[in-house]
């Protein structure tokens, strides 16, 4: 057991890192060595077994990832843009593989996870799961395929609780489709409608967001022409599959150069 990748789950307390956490430990190929959350928590300084209201771990919540990271070869993080930043130094300096589902990144998070990634393998997705690397994958060919007589829409639906929008997956599949037409996404998106807002522009791909109870993710990409439409769907109804997506890229990263990386190159796709 002692020669197995020992990994780092941040944001402990969250829905994810609970499902990372519990992961991790159930794995045959990986080993849970650390449990990071932010300084003054209530969990921090318990075992995180006993403050899941699970059997105790033996492992102690810590709000020092500095000292976590260095025993680790790879971390699972996804939390929010600023926390997930210092991270990325921090995975950085201990040369352990980071892994981000974090959403809501913005370019200059994105500068900055960049330069980490000189240093250490970095791995992030809007969405880890298999079925949505696909439906990707499969966006960007019929994008490619249809010309713009077919208006792009992502609609995609999320718990009550989810902060941001739109999500990382749905941006995810939007750059999908704006580089199956050739384009940037930051000029044709179009997510803010409200109102009076004049007729759809040609080429835009626009974004719809639903929030509500507990659903964990949906998300349709719609290619509507006159007299049709082709709509890809992906519906996710367990987070597990995300947190599995998640060991499966710290796996994979071990070995790898540093340098960006996502899940279709995890997935070989």
């Amino acid at each position: 057991m002692s020669d197995l990748p020992g990994i780092v789950v941040t944001g402990a307390s969250g829905r994810m890192g609970q499902m990372l956490v519990k992961a991790v430990s159930k794995s045959r190929f990986a080993k849970l060595v650390g449990v990071v959350e932010r300084a003054s928590h209530d969990w921090v300084g318990q075992d995180i077994g006993t403050a899941m209201g699970i059997a105790p771990m033996g492992l102690l919540v810590t709000d020092d990832p500095l000292v976590a990271f260095a025993n680790a070869q790879a971390v699972l993080d996804f939390t929010s843009p600023d926390a997930t930043v210092n991270f990325a130094g921090l995975a950085a300096q201990a040369r352990a593989v980071h892994v981000i589902g974090t959403t809501g990144l913005d370019d200059k998070h994105l500068s900055a996870i960049s330069a980490a990634a000189r240093h250490t393998p970095i791995i992030r997705a809007g969405n880890m799961s298999l079925g949505v690397n696909l439906l990707t994958k499969l966006t960007k060919i019929v994008s490619a395929a249809l010309d713009e007589d077919f208006d792009v829409e992502v609609v995609e639906y999320h718990h009550n609780q989810k902060v941001d929008a739109p999500s990382g997956t749905a941006l995810m599949l939007g750059e999908a489709a704006a580089a199956g037409r050739g384009v940037d996404l930051q000029d044709a998106k179009d997510s803010g409608r409200d109102g009076i807002t004049g007729s759809r522009k040609k080429g835009d791909i626009g974004f719809s967001a639903i929030r509500g109870g507990d659903i964990v993710g949906e998300h349709d990409v719609i290619f509507a022409g006159a007299g049709e439409r082709l709509i890809l769907k992906h519906i996710a109804t367990d987070r597990a599959l995300f947190a599995r997506g998640a060991l499966k890229a710290a796996l994979w990263g071990q070995g790898q150069k540093p340098g960006e990386y996502d899940m279709l190159d995890v997935l070989g796709i």
